[in-house]
């Protein structure tokens, strides 16, 4: 089955860095968009950023355009995002999500939720002031 596994978050102080990982299986890889998403309490899920496995072509939320880096190693279907500059704003849950119909779309990718279909559990990172 699909399996999405997040690791790598934490604590970290405001202006620090934190990369996390989703390593992805149990669909066809290069055919997906692999987004991030977060979640802080009271608020809605947000996608940050996406990626097309197949051709690596790479979505921001305006909220983290400058911040944030989405990148991939497709030899281990996994997914990174390098978060820079942060700020307790960015405290969240954050979330990988797999759309394997990225291919079928010519490899463009959205951030809204709506288009994602597999889930990981999610990994907490909390800044502090």
């Amino acid at each position: 089955q699909v399996q999405l596994v997040e690791s790598g978050g934490g604590s970290v102080q405001a202006g620090g860095s934190r990369r996390l990982s989703c390593a992805a299986s149990g669909l066809t890889y290069s055919w997906c968009c692999v987004g991030w998403f977060r979640q802080a309490p009271g608020k809605e899920r947000e996608g940050v950023a996406a990626i097309y496995a197949g051709g690596g072509t790479t979505y921001y939320a305006d909220s983290v355009q400058g911040r944030f880096i989405i990148s991939q190693d497709k030899a281990k279907n996994t997914v990174y995002l390098q978060m820079n500059s942060l700020t307790p704003e960015d405290t969240a849950m954050y979330y990988c999500a797999a759309d394997p119909l990225g291919a079928h779309r010519g490899g463009t990718c959205y951030t809204g939720r709506g288009y994602y279909n597999y889930w990981g559990q999610g990994t907490q990172v909390t800044v502090s002031s």
